[in-house]
């Protein structure tokens, strides 16, 4: 009889560890998005910094300027922010960088704001080393941001793969009960510059190792480009997202024909990039429409910094002020860029 009861306790346990590490069902997503109250935001990385590693390295870490940018998110109606790790930090110093993370997160509670937090991408320098990053190239957009993995997970991915596993794994187990994170964004744009599918076997391993930790947020990774050749990305993504997040910086008649695909899915919506006002993505536009339709939004771009996100992807006038600022709304002193711009932003949101 003890046997008997010992196997349908084991059974009963691994049925419930199977159903929590299962993707969220479309009614528990739902009933999430309602307690958030709707997520409004943008892509942050403090002015000082050029990339991830200088924003969340030991000797480059600004907790005076964060919380300081942070007051004046606040203060335009924004409740949330979206914000970048990378691996390497956890490789050289797993627990000081937790901290750095965990202070980082008290200083947006402080200001009533919430954290997205990404932990891999595919997009700009594929190469990067710890310690003092470059200066921004003049005139160039997002000189120095970095992929993660780079080139060397291609060049020796048998010996990196524990690496990534444990940074994954290392990260979400400890904040996967912190209700300050609301979301995990697993992989930022999968594919991009080139990598195409390349990315597809390391992001299921990502999914898993993820849905292993079991936390209390949301994952997802968000859809960017559904040509052909993205197919298998995309069905991976929206098969594994318990919410559904995707990038759209093209104007509001290609935005309302890019949308229905996700609408039918039951399952909350979240844009986590757009806004570049040259493209005529733009806060008047887009926002009023994803608050009307209670689709969460975050922008790309903050404070001018050295990012040089205010600067187009394709720019060519070798660090002239561009006549129009394609992302960022703030100047590094706090004043907007366009005084209107913030004005209806705080109306909107307040």
């Amino acid at each position: 009889m003890m046997k008997r009861q010992f196997i349908l306790i084991c059974i009963f346990i691994h049925a419930f560890q199977l159903y929590c590490q299962a993707r969220w069902t479309a009614e528990k997503a739902s009933d999430w998005y309602l307690k958030t109250g709707g997520l409004v935001g943008c892509n942050y990385i403090n002015a000082s910094s050029i990339n991830q590693l200088e924003m969340w390295q030991a000797e480059s870490f600004n907790a005076i300027e964060i919380d300081k940018e942070l007051g004046w998110a606040e203060n335009l109606g924004f409740n949330s922010m979206r914000v970048f790790l990378h691996y390497k930090l956890w490789q050289q110093d797993s627990t000081g960088f937790k901290k750095r993370i965990d202070t980082y997160l008290s200083i947006a509670q402080k200001h009533k704001i919430s954290t997205m937090l990404v932990l891999f991408d595919d997009c700009w320098v594929d190469s990067s080393s710890l310690g003092k990053q470059p200066d921004p190239k003049l005139g160039m957009h997002n000189s120095g941001w970095l992929r993660c993995p780079g080139k060397e997970f291609y060049k020796d991915s048998i010996n990196l793969l524990p690496v990534l596993e444990q940074y994954t794994k290392g990260i979400i187990r400890s904040f996967a009960n912190d209700n300050r994170v609301t979301v995990w964004d697993l992989y930022n744009e999968p594919g991009n510059s080139g990598r195409l599918t390349k990315t597809l076997p390391l992001l299921k391993n990502i999914f898993k190792w993820t849905r292993e930790m079991n936390p209390l947020q949301p994952i997802t990774a968000g859809i960017w480009n559904t040509i052909p050749q993205y197919k298998q990305l995309v069905q991976l993504q929206m098969a594994n997202s318990d919410i559904i997040t995707f990038h759209h910086y093209g104007n509001m008649e290609r935005l309302l024909d890019f949308l229905p695909q996700f609408q039918e899915k039951d399952r909350p919506l979240v844009c986590t990039e757009y806004m570049a006002r040259t493209k005529e993505s733009l806060f008047k536009t887009h926002l009023t429409y994803f608050k009307k339709r209670n689709i969460g939004a975050y922008n790309w771009g903050f404070v001018r910094g050295k990012t040089q996100t205010h600067i187009p992807w394709d720019d060519k006038t070798s660090g002239n002020e561009p006549a129009i600022w394609f992302h960022d709304i703030l100047k590094s002193d706090g004043n907007p860029y366009d005084a209107n711009e913030t004005t209806f932003l705080k109306k909107l949101l307040k």
